[in-house]
């Protein structure tokens, strides 16, 4: 019965998940010809990818910017669950409120973020910038500050959910232990270094993997906000292999893009998971 239930979920995974990640294997040995015929190239795709100076630079755009948002997703998502921990009634308002990003289409937010990075003057946060004395600043349209600005609004998009993993876990904590550190006379900062981070180790790595991996694979903010601009200066894996696919129809060049980026994600996932074993022992 468990898997008559699960067939029409795994049929569409199988369908529209694994069969395309098969056949983009299979593309990458090959030199994608419509309506001619493919040609084996074996390794060749490969090669072109990992020589690339655009592929080389979009990995470190995409490291870079998988670091930051992981970094500051989970310290502002502990930050917020930290605060608005706890039994009070209208508590359950404010975390509704603040886990909105996340279930809202990053198309959508990412348009949003988009007009409120305009450039000029009359821009939304330039405008608050203005009332405390600082000068308009380019955001997207510099390629100094493009990559920060993206990776700002995934720090706001990403936070809220990190909060409620950490709200989880902030209610497995042992509550005893804080009141026989209050009587001992630990201060706050100390029961959180002592008792709540420790705690929260489990809960750590997990977020760590996730955020991580949403990070390598970031594509429809990066496409929607600067599409790789300006100059390619936020030019991401995800975003270049797309470009080497449907617009200059590599499309084999791209399934070995797509291909490296798998590899590198699992890897990470396995150094993640071998790390917190461990660490466990």
């Amino acid at each position: 019965m468990a898997w008559l239930l699960l067939a029409p979920a795994l049929l569409l995974f199988l369908y529209f998940k694994f069969i395309p990640m098969a056949l983009g294997l299979w593309k990458s040995f090959f030199k994608v010809q419509p309506f001619l015929g493919d040609e084996w190239v074996g390794l060749d795709n490969y090669r072109t990818i990992m020589t690339d100076d655009a592929f080389a630079a979009a990995v470190g755009h995409s490291l870079l910017l998988a670091v930051g948002t992981t970094g500051g997703s989970l310290v502002l998502g502990l930050g917020l669950a930290l605060l608005i921990e706890g039994p009070a009634r209208y508590l359950w308002f404010v975390r509704a409120a603040v886990f909105l990003p996340v279930v809202t289409t990053m198309a959508a937010v990412a348009e949003v973020w988009r007009i409120m990075y305009h450039p000029a003057d009359t821009g939304l946060l330039n405008t608050i910038l203005g009332w405390i004395a600082i000068d308009p600043q380019p955001f997207l349209a510099s390629e100094h500050s493009s990559l920060w600005s993206i990776m700002g609004m995934n720090i706001w998009r990403g936070a809220p959910y990190d909060m409620m993993i950490f709200l989880a876990g902030l209610v497995g904590i042992d509550r005893t232990l804080y009141e026989a550190a209050a009587v001992d006379g630990a201060s706050t900062r100390r029961r959180l270094l002592h008792i709540t981070l420790p705690a929260l180790r489990p809960v750590f790595w997990i977020l760590f993997t996730l955020a991580a991996i949403r990070g390598l694979r970031v594509f429809v903010e990066v496409y929607v906000l600067t599409n790789g601009g300006p100059n390619g200066s936020s030019e991401v894996i995800m975003t270049l292999v797309y470009k080497l696919g449907f617009q200059r129809n590599e499309l084999g060049v791209a399934s070995a893009g797509g291909v490296v980026l798998f590899a590198a994600t699992l890897a990470l996932t396995l150094v993640v998971q071998l790390m917190r074993r461990r660490q466990a022992k």
